[in-house]
């Protein structure tokens, strides 16, 4: 997985930000994952790059938290969601899982729903369990149980 942190100067959050995406990818056990960083310092570059304000995390070149209908913006990025939907696949897993069946990748695991209640925040994800029972392939069970546990080990974390 490709990660890379657009910013532009005059932030004040973008050290912060990449602060918390590294906790959160050891977290999740991808502290290996290399996280670039990229100043952008032109708005012409701000649209090429699909920079919707400082920071902007891209996966693989994908903001997954784009607003649709917001353009490039040479300014501070707020988040302000309370409702977003994170794409988090394990490329490992992910590429073991498509080895034994080519259509699986609707159902892989890979979102992860944060949102707020009137009681703080939840964090849903997809029984991996689903990868083996809807396909009826128990060639993906190893995966599914891989999956499951990684998804546990990071629900038990945000709930220390």
């Amino acid at each position: 997985m490709g990660v890379t942190l657009l910013y532009f100067d005059g932030c004040p959050n973008w050290r912060q930000a990449e602060d918390h995406l590294r906790t959160a990818l050891r977290r999740v056990g991808a502290s290996d994952v290399v996280v670039r960083r990229r100043e952008v310092c032109a708005v012409d570059e701000a649209e090429r790059l699909g920079f919707g304000g400082s920071p902007t995390v891209l996966l693989d070149g994908v903001d997954p938290f784009a607003e649709p209908g917001v353009g490039a913006l040479l300014s501070c990025r707020v988040y302000r969601e309370d409702y977003v939907i994170l794409g988090a696949c394990n490329p490992e897993l992910a590429h073991r899982a498509l080895g034994v069946d080519r259509a699986i990748g609707l159902l892989l695991p890979c979102n992860v729903v944060v949102r707020s209640d009137d009681d703080g925040s939840i964090v849903e994800f997809l029984d991996p369990e689903i990868m083996v029972s809807v396909p009826g392939r128990d060639e993906l069970r190893p995966v599914a149980e891989e999956a499951g546990r990684r998804l546990s080990a990071a629900r038990d974390a945000l709930t220390r």
